[in-house]
């Protein structure tokens, strides 16, 4: 310590005795100082803190099963760790390298433990959105595969992003092929199938990516339709397939463009709903019976390719006949009545009775079986006017009568040609002829006659006295 103390003296006693040498001292300890700031500073603006949601490129400093060390210039690497690890598809892990440049993003720039949290799959993802939008602005058409589908439609792969294709954006051609009532029936034989898209909407936020087939086509839905309508004839017999079925028809494609076969147009028949005659994805002959090149539409029919069978059963009704009906249903405006070979009829409201009446279960009710007139055929319309009120008409008189004579000559002829011969007579005849020798049949029969004679006559005299004595 004397040591010390006299050597600070010594310092003491020198820079008194030249004070220059205390100023230069004093600069360089400045001058340190300064040097030292500068190189904290530049160092901590070598040094960018990561913040989150922030994408570096990062560099593999090392890879084990449970962690990715990646180097992003910060003091200590960042970690792909836990659920960002376990989210990287495997395919992907083994292409890893170290020393790789990779695209990272930052989860959390320091956790409990000061470390700096990475994700792999946040950044692809990031960078596939930004390259997606792109495309979308530059409407551009990609080529891809199917890789899924659900109950609306098509999964296409863009850029490592699951896009969703619409039924209604799926192509025209495709779309004839998705028949069946179940997805996997209508779209499950198109996965692994090649298929041009164009991008139609981005939503980052709501991770939503649609597409369309259609739009990627040469020809637009629209297009294909009015070229179709412009080459289809009126009348004209075509091939097509049922697309779809709804409560009011079914939707049947010819040669790319669907046109409608409305409920009334399926059958001759009655019937409640397309399915009752017809399934997605069967092929059916269509007649086309309307076509609105203005609206686009297009009208077909299946039942005008078979004759009209309620013109073979209405065939043997005339205007004035006499039928029996079934009442079938009530309706506010009138009666329906069913006649024979199933042929409906309606009784008017007016045709009921001759007093006025609100409504026809005043007069009938279901399943009453009634005398009715036909006073209508239509056949252009299928329809059949019933009339109550006027099955005694006088205007009918000599129509009944006529009608009643052919009915009582026609029971007349059926009545001779079913009366049985008796077995006692078919008995002497046979008699007659295998007992009387040859030359004495007729004689015998004769003298059977003759003797039958007198009796006749005797009993007339009988019946005379009886009337007479009777007077």
């Amino acid at each position: 310590m004397e040591q010390h103390e006299a050597q600070n003296g010594q310092g003491a006693a020198a820079s008194a005795e030249n004070p220059q040498t205390e100023q230069i001292e004093q600069v360089e300890t400045n001058t340190n100082l300064q040097s030292m700031e500068a190189l904290l500073e530049n160092e901590a603006f070598s040094i960018e803190l990561p913040s989150q949601g922030e994408i570096r490129t990062g560099t593999i400093a090392s890879l084990s099963t449970s962690q990715i060390l990646v180097s992003i210039g910060t003091k200590s690497e960042g970690l792909i760790i836990g659920r960002e690890l376990d989210q990287i598809p495997p395919e992907e892990i083994e292409a890893l390298e170290v020393g790789q440049e990779v695209p990272v993003y930052v989860v959390n720039p320091e956790d409990a433990n000061g470390n700096v949290i990475l994700s792999y799959t946040r950044a692809r993802e990031q960078i596939n959105w930004d390259e997606v939008e792109e495309l979308q602005s530059s409407d551009q058409v990609i080529d891809s595969k199917v890789s899924g589908y659900n109950k609306g439609g098509l999964i296409v792969t863009v850029k490592g992003l699951r896009g969703f294709v619409p039924a209604s954006q799926v192509g025209v051609a495709r779309r004839s092929m998705a028949v069946g009532d179940t997805p996997e029936q209508r779209w499950g034989k198109m996965a692994g199938e090649e298929i041009s898209v164009r991008i139609i909407e981005v939503d980052r936020e709501r991770r939503r990516l649609i597409l369309s087939e259609r739009a990627a086509g040469s020809e637009s839905r629209q297009a294909i339709k009015e070229r179709v309508i412009e080459d289809l004839e009126e009348g004209k017999v075509y091939k097509g397939r049922v697309t779809s079925l709804a409560d009011f028809g079914a939707f049947v494609n010819i040669n790319g463009a669907d046109g409608l076969v409305h409920l009334s147009e399926l059958s001759w028949d009655h019937i409640d709903h397309p399915r009752d005659v017809l399934e997605v994805g069967q092929e059916v002959d269509v007649k086309v019976i309307g076509i609105d090149r203005d609206k686009k539409r297009i009208g077909l029919s299946i039942r005008q390719l078979s004759g009209d069978p309620w013109k073979d059963r209405v065939e043997k009704f005339k205007i004035g006949d006499l039928v029996e009906g079934v009442i079938t249903r009530l309706t506010k405006f009138g009666a329906f009545a069913r006649l024979e070979s199933d042929i409906e009829g309606l009784i008017h409201i007016s045709e009921l009775s001759e007093q006025r009446i609100e409504h026809p279960k005043e007069v009938l009710k279901e399943g009453d079986v009634v005398n009715l007139r036909i006073i209508r055929i239509d056949p252009d319309q299928h329809r059949i006017g019933l009339s109550l009120r006027k099955v005694d008409s006088a205007a009918y008189v000599d129509k009944d009568m006529k009608m009643l004579a052919e009915e009582l000559m026609a029971d007349d002829d059926e009545a001779s040609e079913d009366v049985p011969v008796p077995e006692e007579k078919l008995d002497s005849e046979l008699a007659l002829e295998t007992t009387a020798p040859a030359g004495e049949e007729i004689v015998g029969v004769e003298a059977a006659q003759e003797s039958a004679e007198p009796v006749a006559e005797e009993e007339v005299k009988e019946v005379s006295s009886d009337e007479e004595s009777e007077d």
